[in-house]
């Protein structure tokens, strides 16, 4: 696995693809496994703190506990239709990994000062794979980014 950090040295310009991708909207989906190891999607917001990637979870929601008993997840930035100016969308980037559960107070508060590990939790992401979907310069062709550690970005057109 890798940091959000480690992406960024491995992979800048990608990177920086699927951060804009991200902060376009502020809500993304989560992917989490059930109990019963079916999967669950859920709203959430992600932040950028430090070199890492941060999600929160209200105390003790579904999705929550989803990843305390298995760490595995896939965040997918929020759709957007292109519409009628294709140049401008940013794409859309997905993410899978595992997280951490951070429920140190001093690294909690550098990421939520106002919150506390006794009222929401906290997830640091860390990335086993990340894909950027977004147009070719002259907008006919999908161009598909595929980062993992320690490998060189794959690209494929569509």
């Amino acid at each position: 696995m890798a940091s959000w950090a480690v992406f960024v040295a491995q992979a800048p310009e990608l990177a920086a693809r699927v951060r804009s991708a991200l902060d376009a909207n502020k809500h993304k989906t989560l992917a989490t496994v059930r109990r019963d190891g079916a999967p669950r999607i859920s709203g959430v917001e992600t932040t950028f703190a430090g070199d890492d990637l941060w999600s929160g979870s209200m105390w003790q929601a579904r999705k929550a506990q989803d990843l305390l008993r298995d760490p595995r997840y896939a965040l997918h930035s929020a759709t957007i239709d292109p519409g009628d100016d294709p140049a401008s969308w940013p794409g859309e980037a997905k993410l899978s990994g595992v997280v951490e559960t951070v429920t140190d107070l001093d690294r909690f508060a550098a990421v939520i000062p106002d919150g506390s590990p006794d009222s929401m939790h906290l997830f640091r992401l860390d990335l086993h794979e990340v894909v950027h979907t977004g147009l070719s310069p002259a907008i006919d062709k999908l161009v598909i980014e595929l980062w993992r550690p320690d490998t060189a970005v794959r690209r494929f057109e569509r």
